[in-house]
């Protein structure tokens, strides 16, 4: 009798025990939680990333996976976020969040790059009669709206003594840039690396400006504050890996152009030049080092291109580590 109340109850705890294991077992045999990632074309350190299978590994103890959705520009990639249609945002020029926040978006900044003025540049096409930015007057300008582009350009006619009324502005993705570049249907075009790197030794193009002393070119990794606030971790996780991968990538030029170059379909030749040009020194977003982000939107403003006046600092920034 003792016996059998003995293997009665090592029975009824054994059963306890699966039904308390059941959740945990379930959850570690789910399929991993997707975390979408948007970039475009010149996110350089996102693409090494997902060609080297980096974040597959470093997300899978947390149970996630990225997923990779690309965009244009910059713009549409931010909206994207706000539209809660990707949760974090690769690389995107310092003009495109003023954009965004005007609207009313809601995006926590993970992290930047530091200044690379030479990425950008305003270019022509090495017959073209045009030598200084001063000559731009009257004349059509293709380039990425909101892009970090447009921001060159307003600093770049305003130190000529012009303004955007001064132009006819043709606004064009990349791509579009560059077929209208090359028939001659736009004068000049404001265009980013690898973009320009690839006009430069393909096509010819001729630098009237860059961005230097004109505009640093900051570019920031951005995530939806839902995402953020949800998935500190992750965040974490994802700025260890940037950070590790701009150091390769300048360490190891001919290497990351290689790798990088048929992803692109650009010669390794263009993509090295262009790598070469910007500084893939990811760092922490501090206020402090959101200085140029107000210039950047009072001179939208006063162009009559953002809706209303923006405050550059009423953004949230993420501290990574913090949650890890």
């Amino acid at each position: 009798m003792n016996s059998d109340l003995f293997i009665q109850r090592r029975t009824a705890l054994s059963l306890l025990g699966a039904l308390a294991a059941g959740p945990a077992l379930a959850q570690g045999g789910a399929a991993p939680q997707a975390v979408r990632i948007g970039y475009q074309k010149s996110s350089t350190l996102i693409a090494v990333l997902r060609l080297q299978g980096t974040l597959e590994r470093a997300f899978a103890p947390l149970g996630l996976k990225p997923t990779w959705h690309e965009f244009t520009s910059g713009l549409p990639l931010l909206e994207a976020l706000n539209l809660d249609n990707v949760d974090v945002s690769a690389d995107v020029a310092d003009t495109v969040p003023v954009f965004a926040q005007a609207a009313g978006a809601q995006l926590t900044f993970l992290a930047q790059e530091a200044p690379s003025p030479a990425a950008q540049a305003i270019v022509v096409r090495s017959d073209s009669p045009l030598r200084t930015v001063a000559d731009l007057r009257g004349k059509r300008v293709g380039f990425a709206k909101a892009a970090g582009v447009h921001y060159l350009l307003l600093a770049a006619l305003a130190k000529a003594g012009l303004g955007f009324k001064d132009i006819e502005p043709a606004y064009l993705t990349p791509a579009d840039g560059r077929a209208a570049f090359e028939r001659g249907a736009i004068d000049a075009w404001v265009v980013w690396d690898p973009f320009l790197s690839a006009a430069q030794i393909q096509s010819g193009a001729r630098v009237l400006a860059d961005g230097t002393g004109l505009a640093s070119y900051q570019r920031y990794y951005l995530a939806s504050t839902r995402f953020a606030r949800a998935r500190p971790e992750a965040l974490s996780v994802l700025y260890a890996e940037l950070e590790k991968t701009g150091r390769w990538v300048k360490a190891q030029p001919k290497e990351a152009a290689a790798l990088l170059a048929p992803f692109w379909g650009l010669d390794a030749a263009v993509v090295e030049q262009a790598n070469g040009r910007r500084s893939y020194a990811v760092r922490v977003v501090t206020r402090e080092r959101l200085g140029e982000q107000q210039r950047i939107a009072d001179a939208f403003l006063a162009e009559k291109l953002l809706p209303r006046r923006v405050d550059a600092l009423d953004v949230d920034l993420f501290k990574p580590g913090a949650a890890s």
